[in-house]
């Protein structure tokens, strides 16, 4: 693990993480081209902490060596699995932290998304102040994530994996984040209102060709047939589903994950969102 510290223009300490998949290079890109940009002293009393995480699956060009590190947290330190043993490192390196974003690729189709398992006011901070149009509420999915486990982190699938795109998008998208915490002053904030999509429910994957018919956050009639392979005809049951993290080869257990738009995350200071403070909204909610 490699970890990078660079000056903030203000008081908030915030971490950026690349790497942690090793076959998503992107979010490496994305942290050396910060730190090559961002200034070492900073005016504020703040931290910006650019960490890649991976480095054994990252020099391998592969996903994870012995186990998904995404998968592992919190992880165990006496472990024999590599990532495992440095997941609690990592949860280290950014503990205590104000804000904290985790960047991914994925074989899905656009749009970039964030995923967050936690709604903090850090959170909707960091959601509402990056160009990003949907979020993912994965609290009802895995504990095992950096970001269901390290308070006020947001993970961003910043575009398909391998393209020149994700790492322009990331880039940009870091930079909001930066500007959204106060730890880059080199233009104002920008926050917009984010479609809350809730995480339902993993969609597994058997054997054979597989075959998705439906792209992201795309609403699947009742009746529709979302994947299917030589094991599993997935077919919706009701209406309101949508996908997430849709791919045919970008996962070996799952075809995606089924979700449902429950309302929109508001930026801080408006009304909605109770001038900034955590408060889960009617509209945040599933409908009873």
């Amino acid at each position: 693990m490699e970890t990078i510290d660079r000056g903030s223009a203000g008081s908030a300490r915030v971490a950026i993480v690349g790497g942690i998949h090793g076959d998503e290079p992107a979010g490496v890109r994305i942290v050396r081209r910060l730190a090559d940009a961002l200034d070492e002293d900073g005016d504020g009393t703040g931290c910006i902490r650019l960490i890649i995480a991976n480095e054994r699956a990252i020099k391998a060009g592969t996903r994870y060596t012995d186990t998904d590190l995404n998968r592992a947290f919190p992880g165990d330190a006496d472990s024999d699995e590599y990532e495992r043993a440095l997941a609690p490192r990592l949860a280290a390196e950014v503990d205590g932290m104000d804000a904290v974003l985790a960047l991914h690729t994925s074989h899905s189709a656009p749009p970039p998304f964030a995923i967050h398992s936690g709604l903090t006011p850090s959170v909707r901070r960091t959601v509402t102040g990056m160009p990003v149009e949907y979020v993912v509420d994965a609290s009802g999915l895995r504990g095992t994530t950096l970001d269901s486990t390290v308070p006020h982190t947001v993970s961003i699938e910043v575009g398909r994996q391998g393209s020149e795109e994700a790492v322009e998008f990331g880039y940009e998208a870091c930079l909001a984040f930066l500007r959204a915490h106060g730890a880059l002053d080199d233009e104002p904030p920008t926050f917009t209102p984010t479609t809350v999509v809730e995480g339902d429910e993993e969609v597994p994957k058997g054997g054979g060709e597989p075959h998705v018919h439906y792209v992201n956050f795309e609403e699947m009639p009742e009746g529709a047939v979302f994947a299917e392979d030589d094991v599993y005809t997935h077919r919706v049951t009701e209406s309101g589903v949508v996908p997430i993290l849709a791919s045919e080869h970008g996962y070996e257990e799952i075809f995606g994950i089924y979700g449902r738009v429950t309302g929109t995350l508001e930026q801080p200071g408006s009304a909605a969102s109770d001038d900034g403070e955590d408060r889960v909204d009617a509209t945040e909610k599933r409908a009873e």
